[in-house]
């Protein structure tokens, strides 16, 4: 049985380059929620990747710096965190955008999200929890070779009530959820790696 003494390195964005996003304090609420055996880094935004292009990896190789430390990020992790807004029944713009970049054969660290660990979450006003964007999200984290956890799923709905505006942390209920689909995700990066969960 391989080690899993080591804890698990998981790297955290959010898809929404909003200062109050709900996604983002999603994303920092991870970070206080996480089970013993499992390391959060957040990815600070995706402000700095800019839209893509070919000629921009033809000019600098492995593309912008803010591509290339994403892309770094996204390699040494063992798994990745998405939290999703949804806007008009998709996923944003700028997190497909980020998808794109990373789903380049950089000629050093290669397909960075192919046979990744990844794990889908989101956080909205409404009162579908990004139902639609995270499917959405899915299919194409799938097309890219990342292997996406299916289950359990994480939707928190009318969000506003959930996050107080004071502390800009979600309540109790919602942490609670959100440790136990943490778990889960500690649990399938153990099962790819043929390991038992500490």
């Amino acid at each position: 049985m391989p080690d899993n003494s080591a804890p698990l390195r998981v790297l955290a964005f959010a898809g929404s380059l909003r200062r109050n996003s709900y996604n983002r304090h999603l994303i920092d609420a991870a970070t206080g929620s996480a089970p013993a055996g499992l390391s959060l880094t957040v990815h600070d935004s995706i402000a700095d990747i800019p839209l893509f292009n070919e000629d921009l990896e033809a000019d600098a190789a492995g593309g912008p710096d803010g591509v290339m430390r994403l892309r770094a990020a996204v390699a040494a992790a063992d798994g990745v965190l998405i939290a999703t807004p949804e806007y008009n029944q998709s996923l944003p713009g700028v997190l497909k955008n980020t998808l794109d970049w990373l789903s380049r054969n950089d000629a050093a660290l290669g397909e960075v999200l192919s046979g990744k660990p990844v794990a889908v979450m989101g956080a909205t006003p409404g009162r579908w929890g990004t139902r639609l964007a995270q499917s959405q999200l899915r299919h194409a984290l799938a097309a890219m070779g990342a292997l996406v956890m299916t289950s359990p799923q994480l939707y928190i709905a009318e969000a506003a009530s959930a996050l107080d505006t004071a502390t800009n942390d979600f309540d109790d209920a919602t942490r609670k959820r959100l440790h136990r689909f943490l778990e889960g995700f500690q649990s399938w990066i153990h099962q790819l790696r043929g390991e038992r969960t500490p």
